[in-house]
């Protein structure tokens, strides 16, 4: 029975002898790497770092884009009992460094030179790092190369016989496997601790609920640092599955062509570019394009809705839906590659009216839920169970309760050890028993899942990152040109912000730069004001990662008042009435 990660891994290579079980772009083209080469590579790598002293319980971070490297330096770590600690490579240096220091991490792992000169800027300050590793073939002075590391870890392979499969059956499922940060509401990054018996038993569920197996081809996009992408790496893998790297999200819709995959991950940032660039075709089309298509999707649509109710389906339908894929619906899912199976949706929420449109065109998505704390999927739909607008049945051996204030709590054998170093937070994690996911929600009359709303302020964008809003706000308020602000962006596609500017100060730079207006108003809405405090805003948060940089304001003419209920009497924004009442102004910084 697979415990651990590293026998997971053991029986991979043992159970799926493949060419091609991992693929990657090389000179412009995918080239494979076979299982015994995957074998080879982990057992290597993973005796070089035995040789240089690692030993279950180090933390080993690992900085890189997704790739070959990254999965084969996850189970080399896993197998000796170690502990990944994973960073998104679009984090800054200052970044970097806290996670790499709060970790007590001791070696480093990093891919590319540009990811190198962020470790490279904080290098001094992280003294408890034993060793840097890099995934190139040249390293810096004091940084070892790919490939000297994994020399050293075939000469410790014939020196010791045996030593790599010691180690993997020394690990315990109670061991910890990774600690992975995200950034609670307070802004400070919380490391929560998973252990192998937490990835193992989302891996073992979801294998049993989902089909998929060694013929199929998966193309994966989303960072590995991401635990959705992460865990579902090790059920594909669990199962024989090709995993294939896309070269970055600009070239998912080439990569889709090149690879046609089976099944992919991703966020519903990418299904609404989908849709976006399926409706802009058609609008661009003819009048008798435009009826075709409208017909068709009507037949699509008649067709899932009887396929999802079970009812059915009479010859008249099944000839006309036949009809429609012939003309719309097999060109449109050529542009995926032609042969996928299904797509899975998480991160974010994903919108019914797009999960709708895809299921009509015969592309199902899976949408899920979880967390980063549950390693990570607590719901998910699965093909007998399918429900657009939910996120699923509660996966089995995961209980869901919903508390008196809406709150979704969990048990299970997924839910993560606790936060590391940070005692306090943890108790209040599970207190009473349970862990509270922050969540808002509640169980439908058929046991579905409906996630409705944030209990805190947590912003998570439509691309699935996670947005602490608060400290960029108080970063915002401290420049004299802004009174308040209040940053927005959830399930939206970038971060903005409602400004409420200093209006004397900016009165005078008004006077001083010619800008002519009558009133407050007039004043806020002028193109070169709101220009001149988006580059104020630009100039106070450099620190800031790109997905958390704010790209649009709204500018007030007054101030969030106690009186209209805006802000409480101790003067914090009621952060939901604002964005309600603000509505259609938001929503118009959002239009394309």
């Amino acid at each position: 029975m697979v415990e651990t990660i590293g026998q997971l891994f053991l029986n991979t290579i043992a159970s799926y002898p493949k060419p091609d079980i991992l693929l990657y772009k090389d000179k412009g083209r995918y080239t494979p790497i076979s299982s015994d080469e995957f074998g080879r590579r982990v057992r290597h790598f993973a005796l070089g770092l035995k040789s240089l002293g690692c030993k279950p319980g180090d933390k080993v971070v690992i900085l890189s884009e997704n790739c070959p490297e990254w999965v084969i330096a996850d189970f080399a770590n896993l197998s000796l009992g170690a502990v990944t600690v994973p960073i998104y490579p679009t984090l800054v240096p200052q970044q970097v460094r806290y996670i790499t220091s709060d970790s007590d991490a001791a070696f480093v792992i990093c891919s590319s030179p540009e990811l190198w000169k962020k470790v490279d800027e904080i290098k001094k300050d992280l003294p408890k790092v034993a060793h840097f590793i890099s995934f190139q073939p040249e390293a810096s002075p004091g940084v070892l190369s790919l490939p000297a590391l994994m020399e050293k870890g075939r000469q410790f392979d014939q020196d010791n016989p045996g030593a790599y499969e010691k180690s993997v059956q020394s690990v315990k499922s109670s061991d910890l496997a990774s600690i992975i940060y995200t950034s609670g509401t307070t802004g400070v990054p919380k490391g929560v601790m998973l252990t192998h018996a937490n990835f193992i038993s989302n891996v073992t569920t979801l294998v049993s609920i989902v089909q998929f197996g060694h013929p199929d081809y998966v193309l994966s996009f989303l960072p590995l640092s991401h635990v959705l992408e992460r865990m579902v790496h090790f059920a594909f893998l669990s199962k024989g599955c090709s995993m294939a790297y896309a070269e970055s999200v600009e070239t998912v819709a080439d990569n889709l062509l090149e690879v046609r995959p089976h099944i992919m991950v991703s966020v519903p940032r990418l299904f609404e570019k989908l849709y976006a660039k399926v409706m802009d075709a058609v609008l661009a089309g003819s009048g008798l394009k435009k009826k075709i298509f409208y017909w068709a999707i009507k037949i699509g649509n008649d067709y899932g809705k009887k396929t999802l109710q079970k009812q059915k389906i009479g010859r008249f339908l099944r000839f006309k839906r036949g009809l429609a894929h012939k003309l719309v619906f097999s060109k449109i899912l050529e542009k995926t590659g032609g042969r996928v199976r299904f797509f899975v949706s998480g991160g974010a929420p994903l919108s019914k009216d797009i999960a709708d449109f895809f299921y009509t065109l015969g592309l199902v998505v899976l949408e899920g839920y979880g967390l980063t704390e549950t390693a990570p999927v607590i719901a998910v739909n699965t093909f007998e169970q399918l429900k657009f607008g939910t996120v699923g049945k509660p996966i089995p051996g995961v209980e869901v309760k919903i508390a008196p204030d809406g709150e979704i709590l969990v048990k299970g054998p997924n839910v993560m050890k606790g936060y590391y170093k940070k005692e306090a937070e943890t108790r209040e994690a599970f207190e009473g028993g349970w862990f509270h996911t922050g969540d808002i929600g509640h169980l439908d009359d058929d046991g579905y899942l409906v996630i409705t709303d944030r209990k805190k302020d947590l912003i998570i964008t439509a691309g699935g990152k996670n947005v602490a809003p608060q400290p960029i706000e108080n970063v915002l308020k401290r420049n004299p040109y802004i009174v308040n602000a209040v940053v927005i962006g959830g399930r939206r596609k970038f971060i903005s912000a409602i400004i409420v500017p200093n209006l004397e100060k900016l009165e005078v730079y008004a006077k001083q730069n010619g800008v002519a207006y009558i009133d407050a108003r007039e004043l806020v809405a002028k193109e070169a004001i709101q220009q001149f405090l988006l580059d104020e805003i630009d100039r106070a948060t450099p620190h800031l990662a790109p997905y958390e940089k704010i790209r649009k304001i709204l500018v007030l003419d007054r101030d969030f008042a106690v009186e209209l209920e805006e802000m409480t009497p101790t003067l914090k924004v009621r952060r939901n009435l604002v964005e309600e009442k603000f509505k259609d102004l938001i929503d118009s910084l959002y239009r394309e």
